[in-house]
C-alpha cells in the first residue's frame, strides 16, 4: 500500500469525515435540515451535555461520601445519578496547592456526555500543543491566574481514558440547594480552564 492509498484508507477511517458525508447525504434527501442539525447541536453544547456535569460536581460538593467514590471510580459514581460515559472516566480535584487541567494532544477526546460537544478551542493545534508546554501562560490568556505555589497538572485524554475537572467549590456557597450550586458550575471549569465563581447577583442575595 502507497502513501496515497494509505491516506485515502485513513480517511475513510476518519469518523468526522464519515459524520459529514451522512450529514451530506440525508440534507440532500431532505431527511434532515440545516436547522434541526444546529439546534441538536447547541443542545449537547450548551445543555444537555454541561449540565450532567455539573450535576456531578454539584453533588461532589454537597456529598462528601459521594465525593470520594466519584475520585475512587468515576464510572460507577455516575451511575448512581443515571449517567453514563462510553469510555474510563477519571476525576481529578482541585485543591489549595493542586490545579487541574485537561487536554488530548492527538485529537478531541472529551467526556462528552457530561460536557457536551468539545469547544472550538479545546480541538485547536495551538491549545493541545501549548497547554502541555507552558499551561501557566495559557492559563492565564483564559484569566485564570495561579498562584506560582500552585502546581498544574496537565491530562492528557485518549480514547481510552476522560478526564473531568472536580472544581474547588467557593467558599460562599455553604448552605446553597443543589440547584444553586449546578447554576454557578460550567463547562470550561470541568475542564480545567476556569475558576467557578459566584454570580454578583447571587452573592447579593444570600448575604445576610
Amino acid at each position: 500500500m502507497n502513501h496515497q492509498d494509505r491516506q485515502q484508507y485513513s480517511d475513510q477511517l476518519d469518523p468526522a469525515l464519515r459524520t459529514r458525508a451522512i450529514e451530506s447525504l440525508l440534507l440532500e434527501k431532505g431527511l434532515i435540515t440545516p436547522a434541526a442539525i444546529d439546534a441538536v447541536a447547541a443542545m449537547l453544547e450548551h445543555d444537555i451535555g454541561p449540565l450532567n456535569g455539573a450535576r456531578v460536581v454539584a453533588r461532589a460538593w454537597s456529598d462528601p461520601e459521594y465525593k470520594e467514590r466519584l475520585l475512587a471510580d468515576g464510572n460507577a459514581a455516575l451511575e448512581e445519578l443515571g449517567l453514563t460515559a462510553p469510555t474510563e472516566l477519571v476525576v481529578v480535584e482541585n485543591t489549595d496547592g493542586v490545579h487541574n487541567v485537561i487536554v488530548c494532544t492527538l485529537c478531541s477526546c472529551y467526556p462528552w456526555t457530561l460536557l457536551g460537544l468539545p469547544p472550538t478551542w479545546y480541538k485547536s493545534p495551538e491549545y493541545r500543543a501549548r497547554v502541555v508546554i507552558e499551561p501557566r501562560a495559557v492559563l492565564a490568556e483564559f484569566g485564570v491566574h495561579l498562584d506560582e505555589s500552585t502546581e498544574i497538572r496537565v491530562w492528557d485524554s485518549t480514547a481510552e481514558t476522560r478526564y473531568l475537572v472536580l472544581p474547588r467549590r467557593p467558599a460562599h456557597t455553604r448552605g446553597w440547594s443543589m440547584d444553586d450550586l449546578v447554576a454557578i458550575v460550567t463547562r470550561e471549569a470541568m475542564t480545567g480552564v476556569a475558576l467557578v465563581a459566584d454570580p454578583p447577583e447571587q452573592q447579593t442575595r444570600r448575604r445576610p
